[in-house]
């Protein structure tokens, strides 16, 4: 296939990509391709979504494998990583992660791996986790909204991080400290704001950071919402990512009855959101992540002091970051390397996430100049219910590839992921020194399942 406008490595330019048994054969001029000629259509990598939530088992009703790989399809999205908790039980040994996979088998439109889970009683399970081939281990300092995923205490979080020191796994955390927390008297947004204040997420990654220093795990900051807490993180070799909902969305725009717009942490201030693109200008930032987290509709009435935290974006996340992002001078390159090339670097990747040779010919026709208005109906996850409801966007996907293939929801040929036994994410350039470049990773590819035939919580995020 062919396009003007393919975005590589080093750029956007006219070129002819052909594809060979699933993977990247050749690069050539724009006028050596036969085939598809997408014309003035932006041919991009397939984008790389390391933190969804897919919640099946358990939670089916919430959102499942089928519902949430379609979205992601629909979105550009053909790789993504599944968050070990709403799920039950949370992969939080083989057991449950084998039971995720027996859920996921044959039901993928895309490509997807697993997170494990730190809780505080799985240390002595981490390393059958890490040897069956999670992606990494996410916890939290704080309450996680469901009961069956409790935070670590310090202690608890020093032992996790020295074990996973040892196995050179990511360590992934949801960085607000619990005693900067409080509970909102009322159910404005306002009220709820104030309880998860900037100064939360702040004194947490301090704490990362000296974590980090003291055990020499490597650690991962998750959906960053207040700019400040990118401060600590300058000089080291912690990474952190930010989502579209802290890019697009202003805490002075949500009214008091918009809790489609719930999440943890909050979405802050527009000064703010704009210091957030400051950020990922320069590099601060390492990727653009959807946190796609769903739930009922029921569970997202009421107040911000109890409708469930979390906002279903998986299929909306290019169009959304793309719109703002061309308003401020950014360009398709850049979105690139937030929402493809840098997650697949932070979880090892090496062939997903650009377009070169050799690579999965996972690929993407995106028309940037078309718009859309956002119909939560249309949206292909389980239920409609989104913050950006009538919001009018930039971007809109035509097709989608998984190694060559086009997608088809009714067909799904997506592989189940497993980090590769023995290998590891490259260690990243201190914080704030070097901003990413093409999705390098281990030697070895990721191992795959065998290929498929076609065939009341309230505040967790």
């Amino acid at each position: 296939m062919r396009s003007r406008r393919v975005v590589l490595p080093d750029g956007e330019r006219p070129a002819s990509v052909h594809v060979r048994d699933g993977r990247i054969a050749a690069i050539t001029d724009y006028t050596d391709g036969g085939g598809t000629d997408l014309g003035e259509l932006a041919l991009l990598p397939g984008l790389v979504d390391s933190h969804v939530h897919v919640n099946e088992p358990g939670r089916t009703e919430w959102e499942g494998f089928a519902t949430a790989t379609r979205a992601a399809a629909a979105g550009g999205v053909t790789t993504l990583i599944d968050m070990p908790l709403n799920s039950i039980p949370p992969t939080v040994d083989v057991d449950a992660l084998q039971r995720k996979r027996s859920a996921a088998q044959r039901r993928c439109a895309v490509d997807v791996g697993f997170w494990g889970g730190a809780v505080p009683d799985n240390l002595d399970r981490l390393t059958a986790l890490h040897e069956a081939g999670v992606f990494g281990f996410k916890c939290f300092l704080a309450d996680s909204g469901v009961p069956e995923f409790p935070p670590l205490s310090g202690a608890e979080l020093t032992a996790v991080a020295r074990r996973l020191a040892e196995l050179d796994a990511l360590l992934l955390v949801h960085a607000e400290d619990a005693h900067e927390l409080g509970s909102p008297a009322g159910g404005s947004y306002a009220e709820f704001l104030a309880t998860r204040p900037e100064r939360a997420e702040v004194a947490a990654v301090r704490t990362l950071v000296r974590l980090a220093a003291a055990t020499g795990a490597r650690v991962h900051v998750l959906h960053v919402s207040a700019a400040a807490a990118l401060a600590p993180l300058t000089g080291t070799t912690l990474t952190a990512e930010t989502c579209p909902h802290y890019l697009t969305l202003a805490a002075e725009e949500i009214a008091d009855g918009d809790t489609a717009a719930k999440c943890c942490p909050p979405v802050r201030s527009a000064a703010n959101r704009d210091a957030l693109w400051r950020a990922l200008a320069q590099g601060r930032i390492d990727c653009v992540v959807s946190d796609h987290s769903p739930s009922p509709p029921e569970l997202k009435r009421g107040g911000f002091d109890t409708a469930w935290g979390g906002i279903a974006s998986v299929q909306l996340g290019l169009p959304l970051v793309w719109t703002e992002a061309r308003r401020r001078g950014h360009a398709l390159s850049d979105v690139v390397r937030w929402m493809a090339a840098g997650p697949a670097r932070l979880v090892g990747l090496p062939d997903k996430g650009c377009i070169r040779v050799g690579a999965d010919a996972d690929l993407v026709a995106f028309a940037p100049d078309e718009r859309f208005t956002v119909d939560p109906a249309a949206l292909a996850h389980r239920h409609p219910v989104s913050p950006y409801a009538g919001r009018r966007l930039a971007g809109v996907v035509h097709r989608t590839w998984l190694r060559g293939v086009p997608v088809d929801p009714a067909a799904p040929h997506g592989r189940l992921l497993r980090r590769p036994a023995g290998a590891a994410s490259p260690r990243p350039a201190p914080a704030g020194t070097d901003p990413l470049g093409s999705a390098a990773g281990p030697a070895n590819p990721p191992a795959t399942e065998p290929e498929t035939p076609p065939a009341g919580p309230t505040t967790r995020s």
